[in-house]
């Protein structure tokens, strides 16, 4: 029976982002660990949840949308759930609490600048969303303005009252959009100010991390899931390790120093572009990036001969599809370590991969999103069959970009 529990947020009941705030913490973690119970029970034993000492403030990454309201007053805040109405909100109790800070004072500064918010239904104005990307662990700034139009008269006023209000700020893009729809950023960008990404600390590591790039939005927890996947992998020194649906190159860079050689793949270019960097920023001679399709590379691996040992997952909330997993079961490697946002689709992926020949030996929830329904979940699988022959890796063409 679930208790009587007053949701700290005022936004709870018209927001819809937090899901569980009528519920105390401490309840949602027995709530979240029974599902992910009931969804992969059958095939592991599944942990107790790891969550947070302080399950607020965690989200290194934030949006808020900007437009006119019934009354034509300006608002800025998160979109209800299936729709376009917007929500004002001043201050998350999940979100960074300065780049809440910035994002209100941008707000603020709209009229002065002459600036108008793009209103949907004229298809008139300018200015779209605000996205802001903070290093917890460096104090970086990134502030994205998405706008419909490169054109900004007041630009180098606007830039110059907002670093001086907030000189954590290291760098300010506008990110071009005028295309209706659900996405947020556009693919043409304009540096204003400083650089056009931040820098991050994570598990002893530090990543670029550029405003289309995906990057954990929980730091504190991002580096218990980290160090629970490369413990999983059991990694000697010895092992080629690939890391599909790599991003900007996190969980195989985390591995990298107890590893041989760690390929990754990834559709998006621009975070290929930055685990490259991330690779040469972090001094790594044994670590390949590639753009292109994980299910397809899966596909030209298991024919090209290549086995790596470890094998890292971490797809999309909709899973890996069943091609990759297929090509994953033909490439047959000894361990592989998956990392899921929604266990719905790990056990779903989990019946094709114990079906063709593997074994889940330790299952780990990680709550990454308190006050949500949402479950990480780290997940490790065991080939069970004995002989295994390692292929090395040498990258046949520029397209593999090899480090050195």
């Amino acid at each position: 029976m679930e208790s009587t529990f007053t949701p700290p947020c005022p936004y709870f009941k018209k927001c819809g982002g937090c899901q569980l705030q009528h519920l105390p913490y401490a309840e949602q973690l027995r709530r979240k660990t029974g599902r992910c119970i009931a969804l992969l029970g059958d095939f592991g034993h599944v942990e107790p949840i790891w969550g947070m000492d302080e399950p607020t403030r965690y989200r290194n990454k934030v949006h808020a949308a900007f437009a006119l309201d019934n009354r034509r007053k300006l608002v800025s805040g998160i979109y209800q759930p299936g729709s376009h109405a917007i929500v004002p909100v001043d201050d998350c109790m999940i979100e960074d609490a300065a780049s809440d800070a910035v994002i209100r004072d941008i707000r603020a500064m709209l009229p002065e600048f002459k600036i108008k918010v793009f209103d949907e239904r004229s298809g008139t104005g300018w200015l779209r969303h605000v996205l802001i990307r903070r290093g917890f662990a460096t104090g970086q700034m990134l502030v994205v303005l998405v706008a419909v139009s490169p054109i900004f008269p007041l630009q180098k006023p606007f830039v110059k009252k907002l670093t001086e209000l907030h000189p954590e700020i290291t760098g300010i893009v506008l990110n071009l959009n005028d295309r209706f729809g659900p996405v947020v950023l556009g693919t043409r960008e304009k540096l204003l100010f400083g650089t056009p990404y931040i820098e991050d600390e994570l598990c002893g590591k530090r990543f670029r991390i550029s405003p289309r790039s995906f990057y954990q939005i929980n730091p504190v927890q991002t580096e218990k899931l980290y160090r629970c996947a490369v413990d999983f992998a059991a990694l000697t020194g010895k092992e080629t390790v690939l890391d599909a649906y790599c991003g900007i190159g996190t969980i195989g860079i985390t591995a990298s120093d107890k590893a041989r050689q760690v390929i990754g793949v990834e559709l998006n270019r621009d975070a290929v572009h930055d685990a490259i960097a991330n690779a040469r920023l972090n001094g790594l001679k044994n670590c390949w990036f590639t753009a292109g399709d994980a299910g397809e590379y899966m596909e030209q691996t298991a024919r090209g001969g290549l086995r790596p040992e470890v094998v890292f997952l971490d797809p999309p909330r909709a899973g890996c599809d069943e091609r990759f997993l297929r090509s994953l079961l033909k490439c047959a490697p000894e361990r592989v370590v998956y990392v899921s946002c929604d266990p719905r689709t790990l056990a779903r992926d989990l019946k094709l991969l114990t079906a063709g020949g593997y074994r889940a030996e330790k299952i780990q929830p990680v709550d990454m999103f308190p006050w949500t329904e949402h479950v990480e979940t780290v997940c490790c699988l065991y080939h069970q069959k004995k002989d295994f022959i390692s292929v090395p890796y040498e990258p046949k063409d520029a397209s593999y970009l090899k480090q050195r």
